[in-house]
This record gives structure tokens, C-alpha cells and sequence, in this order.
């Protein structure tokens, strides 16, 4: 179908009278494809612990827990995006690219899946198109056979290139449908993106993604019969987040309306500012009478392992939300939300926090409405929070905000505030260009430099400056970790050594008991 059929055409090609869940439960009667099979892509090693452990997931606790994820039954799993890469080498100082390839050695009956944002990768700026060609077939070199792309424009024309370059290779490719709240997000909308991602990608898969975890029951029961009516026999797949608590009702409605996999995470990575849990939702899919092919006794391993380490290392673990209606009006992610909090107390303006909200979503609206997710939702929230410390309005503008309102980044949907683009332009550094144009090759210079280095080296350095990359080459051939896990346990042996009396020391609390031998008869 071409993408610019009439809406009533799409309409008429959609499920009706679907039943909720509220009614199937209740004894109104259940769809007629309720017995078949919804499909499992996990998220726990990506966007799991990007939720909830600000992506400090360590190669090492893949390497743990990569036997479980063989053994689990899932479709895909999801692995890597760019912040995976950013936090690795910036960070952790671990090699991303040997994260990858151990995770394909030591789970070898598991489709990995790699995202790909956009023309950004792990950058603000785009990059040139021989690092986005040579970053696709990077991936398929070191063992990724799922490739995707989103854009938070959905400028189609931004990532089919790279989708195109990945099913050349004989990648299985899906394209992304960003979803958002605004005036001009409609369903139309979302069905004609998926279209364009049919057309000029020719996609395997399309995935509606749901970063803001934005999606109702009610308005995902309209979306995927619609994305479903012009995708053919491709799979669609529901990508959500939990920080409104709606997100497990949300997936079950989806698979209801005919969603065909759905995005999960093994608790205790999950809930929160994650996605819904494995273990809640399939439970409740089977419960409807859906089949859902996943090795229980595999995912509880994983999750004890998870519980394990968030244990010895001090990290988070998801607990369900209140619903919070604010969500919806300023659309920030959570972790965006966090560092805001303590920003604005260090800065003294702690008490301010609800009206920077408030001025986000402004921003937003001014802004043609972005979808707030990575690089948008900073470019959204910086500005806003500018406007709100320095009392004037776009006084001060970041580059990347003058970019976005020349359309460095891609398509608006619809036009920026004339006043508020004026001001940009005005207020903006004057050595922006007003007329974009296309970022020069990078790959032979980077090279010409560094000849004895690998391609994966060479696009690590395109997208990280100065000498991050040299620092965490350093750390790998040291054996050593740019950021050093937090062990509480040991952290408190520690202490209580440097403090203990010579001879016998001993500590009881509970079920935990701690003995310390210090002097010369005790070494």
C-alpha cells in the first residue's frame, strides 16, 4: 500500500470491536486469535540496566549471565545501543566491541539484536556517511543478525540508508516508530512512518517505540490494529516503559489488539523507569491463553543472578510507580528527571524542580514537539533549564538547539513558533551555518592516524574526543576498570580493619557475622 493512502483505507483494514482485557476477564469473550503464540524480545542486558543502572551493566556480568540467556527461549535479545558503546569506553573503560563478541561466543543459539540512533550513533551531531555505513557492517562483523534504527524525528530518510546496507549484509532488520504524545503525533501519522519504513527499507519488522512510556491502554488498542492493517506479514513489536505504571496493562492490550512480540526485562531489572517484568507479563499472557515459548526456570536464574549483583554492588533494583499524570505533559525520561533534581540543588534552585517541568513542556510545544528521547530530550530540557536559571527566555541558546530549528537534525513536523525562531537564529552562536550541509568523511583521515589500529577502534574515535579512547585502551591492556564496582560488604570490612584494636574483632548483626585478626599473630 502506498504510503499516501487515504486514512479510511488504513481504517478500514483494522480490527474491530476488539475486546479489552477488562471484558475477556469478566466472561465478555475473547478475540478469535487468542491462542496463538506472542513472542519475547528481552531487554535486560540493554535497556534494563540503562533504566535502572545507568548503563553499568560490565562485560563481566554478561559473560555471568550469558549460558541463562541461551537457555531462556527468547525471540531476540537485546544487547547493545549507543549509549552501551558511549558508557563502555567513556565510563567503564571495557572494550564494547569485546563485549560483543563474547556475548555471540558464550551464547551462540541467541539473536542478538544491536539499535542504531539514528545518523548520531553514540554522537550529538550527525556523522558522516562512511561512518554510518562502516558502523552497519561492524556490526554484522562482529555476530549481530538483528539490526534497527530509530530516528526522534521519524525521519524515515535519516535511517533507511543504514537499514538498507544492514538486510544487504542479511541482517533481519526492524525500523523503528518512535511514539509520542502531541497535536500532530496521531495514528495517522505513526501508520504513515511505518509505511515509509516499508518502502524505502523494505524492513523485516517494524517496532513501535514507546521510550516515554506514553502509551495507554486505550490508544495502543487504536495503534496496532492501524500499524498492523499496512505492514503485511511483518511482525510488529510494542517497546514501552513503566514510569507511569500503565506499561504491563499496556503490553497485554497490545498483545490483544495483535501485537506480535513484546519488550521485556528480567526483574529486578524491571518496572521503574525499565520496561514491564518477564516473569509478570508471560505469567499473565498464558493466564489469557496466549503461548508464550520461554524457559521459566532459565529466566528465575537470571533474575537471582541480577538480585545478586544489585546486592553486592549497591545498585537499584525496579519497584512498580504511582501513575503520575505530569508524565504526559512534560514526557521526560527518568533518568533525565533524575539529574535534574540534582542539578537544580546544586545550583541552590532545588524548590524550582515543578516549574522546570512545566517550562519543558513549554519548550516542547515551542519546539514543534520532538519526541523526548536521546539527543531530543537533552536539547528540550537544557534549554528549558536555562531559560528557567537565567530569567530570560532563549536568552541563551545551546548550538544543538539552533541546529534542531535549521534542521541540522532532519524533517520537523511542523513549524517551530516564528518569535521563538527568531530568537534562536538571534541569540545563537553566529558560526551556525543557516543551511545545513553534509558532514565530511571521517574513516581514512581517523586511519591515516592510526593505521595499526582496527575499524572498530577508528569508529569508536569518530564518535568519542580527546583521549577516551586511548584511556580505555590503556585500561584494557592494564586489566583494569575505569569505574570500580561498589562493594559495600567489602567497603565496610575495610573500615572496620583500619579501626580495629590488635587481636580478635568481632561484629554481629543479625545472621551476618564478622570476624577481624589484626597484629603480628595474625598476619
Amino acid at each position: 500500500m502506498s504510503q499516501h493512502s487515504g486514512w479510511s483505507e488504513v481504517r478500514s483494514k483494522m480490527t474491530q470491536d476488539t475486546p479489552s482485557i477488562a471484558s475477556v476477564m469478566s466472561g465478555g469473550g475473547r478475540p478469535p486469535n487468542s491462542e496463538r503464540e506472542i513472542k519475547i524480545i528481552d531487554t535486560t542486558l540493554r535497556d534494563g540496566h540503562q533504566s535502572l543502572w545507568a548503563t553499568r551493566m560490565r562485560t563481566e556480568h554478561i559473560v555471568d549471565l550469558a549460558a541463562e540467556f541461551d537457555a531462556a527461549g527468547y525471540e531476540h535479545v537485546d544487547l547493545m545501543a549507543p549509549i552501551q558503546f558511549d558508557v563502555a569506553v567513556r565510563y567503564l573503560q571495557e572494550d564494547p566491541w569485546e563485549r560483543v563478541r563474547k556475548a555471540h561466543e558464550l551464547a551462540p543459539n541467541t539473536k542478538f539484536r544491536a539499535l542504531i540512533r539514528s545518523k548520531n550513533i553514540a554522537a550529538f551531531d550527525f556523522l558522516p556517511d562512511d561512518v554510518i555505513t562502516a558502523w552497519v557492517e561492524r556490526l554484522y562483523a562482529n555476530g549481530f543478525r538483528v539490526i534497527g534504527s530509530f530516528d526522534g524525528l521519524n525521519d524515515v530518510d535519516n535511517i533507511a540508508p543504514g537499514l538498507r546496507r544492514a538486510k544487504e549484509l542479511g541482517a533481519e532488520t526492524f525500523g523503528a516508530v518512535s511514539f509520542s504524545e502531541s497535536p500532530v503525533h496521531t495514528d495517522e501519522l505513526f501508520v504513515s512512518k511505518a509505511q515509509e519504513l516499508i518502502e524505502k527499507a523494505d524492513v523485516d519488522r517494524i517496532m513501535l517505540k514507546d521510550a516515554g512510556g506514553l502509551l495507554t491502554p486505550e490508544r495502543i488498542r487504536s495503534l496496532v490494529p492501524a500499524l498492523k492493517a499496512v505492514m503485511g506479514e511483518r511482525p510488529l513489536e510494542v517497546h514501552t516503559h513503566s514510569l507511569t505504571g500503565l506499561a504491563p496493562l499496556v503490553c497485554l492490550e497490545a498483545a490483544e489488539a495483535g501485537a506480535d512480540s513484546l519488550h521485556l526485562s528480567v526483574a529486578p531489572l524491571a518496572a521503574g523507569n525499565g520496561q514491564p517484568s518477564v516473569q509478570n507479563v508471560t505469567r499473565d499472557l498464558r493466564a489469557l491463553g496466549y503461548r508464550v515459548n520461554v524457559d521459566d526456570a532459565a529466566v528465575s536464574r537470571i533474575s537471582d543472578t541480577l538480585r545478586s549483583i544489585a546486592e553486592a554492588e549497591g545498585k537499584p533494583v525496579g519497584e512498580p510507580v504511582e501513575y503520575n499524570g505530569m508524565h504526559f505533559m512534560h514526557q521526560t525520561p527518568g533518568g533525565m528527571l533524575s539529574n535534574f533534581r540534582s542539578q537544580l540543588a546544586t545550583a541552590g534552585l532545588e524548590d524550582r524542580y515543578e516549574e522546570l517541568l512545566i517550562e519543558i513542556a513549554r519548550v516542547r510545544a515551542e519546539l514543534a514537539y520532538p519526541i523526548m528521547i536521546t539527543p531530543f530530550a537533552q536539547f528540550v530540557g537544557t534549554q528549558a533549564a536555562m531559560n528557567v536559571a537565567s530569567g530570560e527566555r532563549y536568552k541563551m541558546v545551546p548550538n544543538e538547539i539552533k541546529k534542531y530549528a535549521l534542521g541540522y537534525y532532519g524533517k520537523l513536523l511542523t513549524d517551530i513558533d516564528p518569535e521563538i525562531h527568531r530568537k534562536i537564529v538571534e541569540n545563537g552562536a553566529s558560526d551556525i551555518p543557516l543551511e545545513p550541509s553534509e558532514p565530511q568523511p571521517m574513516l581514512d583521515a581517523i586511519a591515516g592516524r592510526f593505521p595499526e589500529e582496527s575499524t572498530d577502534l577508528h569508529l569508536l574515535r569518530a564518535m568519542f574526543a580527546g583521549s577516551q579512547v586511548d584511556d580505555m585502551k590503556a585500561a584494557v591492556a592494564e586489566g583494569r576498570s575505569g569505574e570500580q564496582a561498589p562493594m559495600p560488604l567489602l567497603d565496610l570490612v575495610e573500615t572496620l580493619n583500619e579501626s580495629a584494636k590488635p587481636g580478635v574483632n568481632r561484629l554481629a548483626a543479625g545472621d551476618l557475622k564478622i570476624t577481624i585478626l589484626k597484629g603480628e599473630n595474625h598476619a
